[in-house]
C-alpha cells in the first residue's frame, strides 16, 4: 500500500504516522496542504485503529440548555436571543420534568447554554444539587469554561473554589464547547467580548487537578487559517501532555444561518473529513474523536468514521437547538438503534459507553 498510495516525497511521513510515531506542527500542515483526501483516510484510519480498534463509542444522553439569554455577542453564534421575545429560562424545575421524560432512556446530562448576567456559582450549585438529588445514577456534565469563569466573577470566587463548589453539588465531568480558535487575532474577530484561549487552557487545566475530566472542542470552517487550526490544537495536545485529562475532542463546524457571520461560506464536505483526519493523527494524546452528529448530519458523521472519528456522542432526545438555529438540517434526536445501525454500516462495532468511555454494551452486527 505504501508503494502505490503514497509518493516518494510523501513516504517518510506517511510512515511515521503509521509507526505512531507524533508528527509536527509542521507536518500536520503538511496533511492538509499536501495529501488526497483518500490518503488521509487511510492514515487516520491506520492511527484510529492504534488508539480504539474497530470500537465505535456512543452513550445515551440528553442536552439541556437552561437559557438563551446571554452577556456575550459572538458573531458566529445563531442560538442567543436576539430579543425579549426570542429569549427564555428554564427553571430548575422544567428542568427536572424534561429529564423525568427519558432518564430510564438515558445515562447522562450534558448542560449547556447562554452565559446569562445574574446567574453565578451558588445558582448552577444549586441547580446542578437538585438534578443530582433527584437523579442520583446519571452522570452530570456541565458547563463550558465560558460559562465556569462568568459564575466566578458573578460571585467573586476563584475558578477552583467555583470547581469545587460544583464539583460538591454534583458535577462530574466538562463540556468542551467555548474554545472556539486560540488565535487571539481570530478570536477578537469573531468573539470579541470573550476572554482569552488562555484563560479557557487554565479553566480546563484546574479541572484535571481537581480530577475531573474534560473535553475539548475548535470550531472550524470561518475565517481561520490551516495553520492556526494546528496551533490550536498544539495548545491541546500540549495540556494533554501534563494533565491528561481530556477525553475527546471535538471539531465544530462553522454553520453560518441566522448570525452576523452569515456572510462567510460554509467549508466543503472534502475539508470536514480533512479536519477530522488531521486531527486524529496530530492529537495522538487525546483518546477520542468525535462526530458532532446535530452539527454535521448522521450520514456526514457516518462518512467521518473512515477519517479517524470514533465517537458519536449520543442520542441527544431532541433537545439542543444551538446548531438547528444555525442551519443544521438535522432534527437533533437519534434512537440508540440508529446510532448502532449508522456503525455497523460503515464497518465498526458499536459499543455503548458511559460518560468516562467504560464499556456499557457491545454490540454485534444482528443486535
Amino acid at each position: 500500500m505504501m508503494e502505490t498510495l503514497f509518493n516518494e516525497k510523501q513516504k517518510p511521513l506517511a510512515l511515521k504516522i503509521l509507526q505512531g510515531t507524533r508528527i509536527s506542527a509542521t507536518e500536520a500542515a503538511e496533511l492538509f496542504n499536501g495529501f488526497s483526501i483518500s490518503q488521509l483516510s487511510f492514515l487516520s484510519s491506520e492511527r484510529k485503529r492504534q488508539i480504539s480498534g474497530s470500537n465505535v463509542y456512543f452513550n445515551r444522553n440528553i442536552h439541556v440548555e437552561p437559557t438563551n439569554i446571554c452577556v456575550y455577542q459572538c458573531r458566529f453564534c445563531s442560538y442567543r436571543a436576539s430579543s425579549s421575545d426570542d429569549s427564555y429560562i428554564y427553571s430548575a424545575e422544567d428542568i427536572i420534568r424534561k429529564i423525568e421524560q427519558v432518564e430510564n432512556n438515558i445515562t447522562e446530562v450534558h448542560i449547556t447554554g447562554g452565559v446569562h448576567p445574574e446567574w453565578g456559582i451558588e445558582y448552577f450549585g444549586g441547580l446542578i444539587g437538585k438534578i443530582h438529588n433527584r437523579f442520583p445514577n446519571l452522570h452530570i456534565k456541565a458547563f463550558t469554561a465560558v460559562e465556569i469563569e462568568f459564575m466566578c466573577q458573578v460571585d467573586g470566587i476563584s475558578v477552583e473554589e467555583g470547581l469545587k463548589k460544583l464539583m460538591q453539588s454534583g458535577l462530574q465531568s466538562l463540556p468542551g464547547g467555548g474554545a472556539e480558535i486560540f488565535d487571539e487575532d481570530i478570536r477578537l474577530r469573531i468573539s470579541p467580548e470573550k476572554s482569552s484561549g488562555k484563560i479557557w487552557l487554565d479553566i480546563h487545566k484546574t479541572a484535571h487537578k481537581l480530577g475531573m475530566n474534560t473535553n475539548a472542542t475548535m470550531l472550524y470552517g470561518h475565517i481561520e487559517s490551516y495553520e492556526q487550526r494546528i496551533m490550536h490544537m498544539e495548545s491541546l495536545r500540549n495540556l494533554q501532555d501534563e494533565t491528561k485529562g481530556f477525553q475527546a475532542f471535538i471539531p465544530l463546524k462553522f454553520r453560518r444561518a441566522n448570525n452576523p457571520m452569515s456572510n462567510v461560506e460554509e467549508i466543503s464536505l472534502m475539508e470536514d473529513l480533512k479536519n477530522y483526519a488531521v486531527a486524529r493523527i496530530f492529537l495522538d494524546n487525546i483518546p477520542h474523536l468525535k462526530a458532532y452528529w446535530p452539527a454535521i448530519g448522521a450520514n456526514i458523521a457516518q462518512l467521518s468514521l473512515l477519517f479517524g472519528v470514533d465517537d458519536l456522542d449520543g442520542t441527544i432526545n431532541d433537545s439542543t437547538t444551538i446548531y438547528s438555529r444555525a442551519g443544521a438540517e438535522n432534527k437533533p434526536q437519534m434512537t440508540s438503534t440508529g446510532l448502532i445501525q449508522l456503525i455497523h454500516e460503515a464497518g465498526f462495532e458499536a459499543v455503548e459507553r458511559d460518560s468516562l468511555y467504560g464499556i456499557i454494551h457491545k454490540y454485534k452486527n444482528h443486535e
